[in-house]
């Protein structure tokens, strides 16, 4: 993902996004606060979400306001809106950061991958300034090793 400098008049959003069970449990699991342009759109947060936990950016995903359960979810985006496969939910594409994200502690699930199901809670921690000779966004916060997004097999396995 590239970086850039941001305008001043923008808004920097601190976003935790931690790597959850299905249910939504996070407690202890691992997560990372990431400082995010509000103008940014929800698919540049997805990208900075995978690459964070140095996942590939291979898969469509969707954000969702069920943490539980994103099938029940009644509010969402998803990739599938912008690439034409028809979806119930707005793009991510369109959707910024800024007007999805407009309250302090407001949740969303990002659901990578639906064959693998990765679920990230991700929530709105605090919203700055910008810092001067600062490029976003970045990760400020690194806490916990994920599980690597794709399995590694031995040579024995491949037989």
């Amino acid at each position: 993902m590239s970086k850039h400098r941001i305008k001043q008049s923008e808004k920097i959003y601190i976003i935790k996004a931690t790597l959850s069970d299905w249910s939504g449990h996070v407690r202890g699991l691992p997560y990372r606060t990431l400082a995010i342009s509000g103008e940014s759109t929800l698919y540049d947060l997805a990208e900075i979400i995978t690459d964070s936990y140095d996942f590939d950016f291979d898969h469509s995903f969707g954000f969702y306001d069920n943490i539980r359960s994103w099938t029940k979810s009644i509010v969402g985006y998803e990739l599938f809106a912008d690439v034409g496969q028809g979806s119930k939910f707005k793009s991510v594409k369109r959707a910024k950061v800024n007007r999805i994200f407009n309250n302090i502690k407001k949740k969303m699930l990002f659901l990578f991958d639906y064959g693998d199901e990765w679920h990230f809670v991700v929530e709105l921690r605090g919203i700055e300034l910008p810092k001067e000779n600062t490029r976003y966004p970045l990760v400020i916060e690194s806490f916990g090793e994920a599980s690597p997004q794709y399995e590694q097999m031995d040579e024995e396995d491949e037989s």
